[in-house]
């Protein structure tokens, strides 16, 4: 199961919380990798934090800007030394993704530059409120073909799409939020699938939230695991 990379969503304020999510998934059984997203990063010491965090983790930003702020704001990131990846949106266009991308390779080689889709929380009646007029599906394949022309390393879609993506992109990184252990509630996610399907999707790792964060997290991970053991 080592080749399965579970990106821990350590979505909390408190740095307490945060080492217990880091410490209680911590197992030898799977790769796990911490995921800070906005809520750690914009907190009063979430940033300070990671300045001396110890192991790889990924920093899920999701710039979406014009070229030159988008590189300002991964310029300010180079202290990050342990930042294996961070993420840019698909919004921004192929100019701000391939700059961030040579950008990247400059500060931090082991930098990889992921680009998210559509949110996992969207669907086809989301989409035609805000004005697009494809489908999910179609979307998010143009989107990857964007990405992949862009020289970023990966793509960041739903499970359910990672099928389609990865028999037209055989060398991208696919890393699939949405992912519920069978039973979990669906809160606010749309498009969802269980780790063991999505893996079968050949993904190259999924993100795992409140699945496993919330209440026993050692039993969670030992439920994750039977999961993908069956």
């Amino acid at each position: 199961m080592k080749n399965k990379i579970i990106f821990v969503a350590c979505d909390a304020s408190k740095i307490k919380k945060i080492k217990d999510i880091i410490v209680q998934t911590e197992n030898d059984k799977l790769k796990i990798v911490p995921k800070f997203g906005l809520q750690f990063f914009y907190s009063k010491n979430g940033r300070k934090y990671l300045e001396k965090f110890k192991r790889d983790f990924w920093l899920d930003l999701k710039i979406n800007d014009i070229p030159q702020t988008a590189l300002s704001a991964i310029d300010s990131l180079k202290d990050l030394k342990k930042c294996r990846y961070i993420t840019v949106h698909v919004n921004g266009g192929f100019n701000m993704l391939k700059a961030v991308k040579k950008h990247a390779n400059k500060i931090n080689k082991k930098l990889k530059v992921l680009g998210v889709t559509i949110l996992t929380s969207l669907n086809n009646k989301s989409l035609k409120e805000i004005g697009h007029t494809r489908n999910v599906q179609q979307l998010v394949l143009r989107q990857a073909a964007l990405i992949k022309k862009s020289g970023c390393d990966g793509i960041v879609c739903s499970p359910q799409e990672s099928k389609m993506i990865r028999k037209k992109f055989k060398n991208l990184l696919i890393i699939t939020p949405g992912i519920r252990l069978p039973g979990d509630k669906l809160n606010d996610q749309s498009r969802v699938m269980t780790p063991k399907d999505a893996f079968k999707n050949k993904v190259s790792g999924v993100v795992m939230g409140r699945s496993l964060t919330n209440g026993n997290i050692k039993k969670n991970i030992k439920k994750l695991i039977d999961h993908l053991g069956k």
